[in-house]
């Protein structure tokens, strides 16, 4: 249980500083190379243990097209989106609001799958959930605002797209009952293709002037914030359920707000409200969801 904890936290690091390494990368390269380098370094450990399990078989082709939807649209578009959202942010900020993406995939499931009811308690955390992005962004401050606009713009666009991405997984690729590893092997291995032929390779190579955001984006983002943060998610998935799994993304916000402040960016009063809100929304969104199953539960034994 230990090892299944501290690889629960691990997660939320991995996923926290990515951040970091993206806002370092985007003084030097654009998005799209940085997009590409994440999921190129990212590729090569899911690969390696996908070959190593043979969860990859030729009879999975029948489902090409699912898989490169969610290639272009939950791989490509989705890492593109953060990091141009990133490079218009404060690390914090792109971090904070990155964990909005528990609010948008709830959303989606409500309005698309049908399966689940609205609650109060879903209701609540829809409603906390936008209050806090509405405190991180103050649009009400206007041409004197401190935060980008357009990055905020960005990073909800890349939530709302892999919130709607759960919705088509469970639609369409879900019954087919495919291991997880192999899944997210063929939607990386697409997405690289996408973008190896999308991509500018021109100036690529000045990522190698600073060798922290090289390592960043190489070992941080790529091998362990992209690769090896798959595999200990569905280690946890195994492990805890998805449910729990989840709730990586409490960690999540936390670290890139604590590292953004250890690295000199503003960190204050609204930005502190900002991360309690949107957790706060994504525990009232889970207790929510999980509330139906417990009274189902209840109602069979009596």
């Amino acid at each position: 249980m230990k090892r299944t904890y501290a690889a629960f936290v691990l997660l939320g690091l991995f996923w926290g500083a990515n951040f970091t390494y993206m806002k370092w990368a985007a003084a030097l390269i654009s998005p799209a190379q940085i997009t590409l380098l994440r999921v190129f370094f990212g590729f090569l450990p899911l690969a390696c243990a996908a070959w190593y399990k043979g969860v990859i078989n030729c009879s999975q082709l029948r489902h090409l097209p699912h898989f490169l939807v969610m290639a272009v649209v939950a791989t490509a578009f989705y890492y593109f989106s953060i990091v141009k959202g990133t490079a218009l942010l404060p690390s914090s900020i792109a971090g904070v609001l990155g964990g909005s993406i528990a609010l948008f995939t709830a959303i989606a499931t409500l309005l698309f799958l049908r399966t689940e009811k609205l609650n109060w308690q879903m209701t609540s955390g829809v409603a906390s959930g936008f209050a806090g992005i509405l405190v991180i962004a103050r649009p009400w401050e206007g041409a004197a605002n401190p935060i980008d606009l357009a990055g905020v713009a960005w990073m909800l666009a890349g939530a709302i797209v892999l919130g709607v991405s759960y919705v088509y997984v469970r639609r369409f690729l879900a019954p087919a009952n495919l291991p997880p590893l192999a899944l997210s092997t063929w939607q990386i291995g697409l997405a690289l293709l996408v973008l190896v032929l999308l991509t500018d390779f021109t100036g690529i190579g000045n990522i190698l002037d600073d060798w922290h955001a090289a390592i960043g984006v190489i070992v941080g983002l790529g091998v362990l914030g992209t690769g090896a943060a798959f595999l200990i998610y569905y280690f946890l998935l195994q492990e805890l359920g998805a449910v729990a799994a989840s709730g990586a993304t409490y960690i999540t916000p936390v670290v890139a707000l604590l590292i953004g402040w250890a690295t000199g960016e503003k960190v204050g009063l609204l930005e502190l409200a900002a991360v309690v809100l949107i957790l706060g929304s994504i525990a009232m969104l889970q207790i929510g969801r999980q509330r139906p199953a417990r009274i189902r539960r209840l109602s069979r034994k009596f």
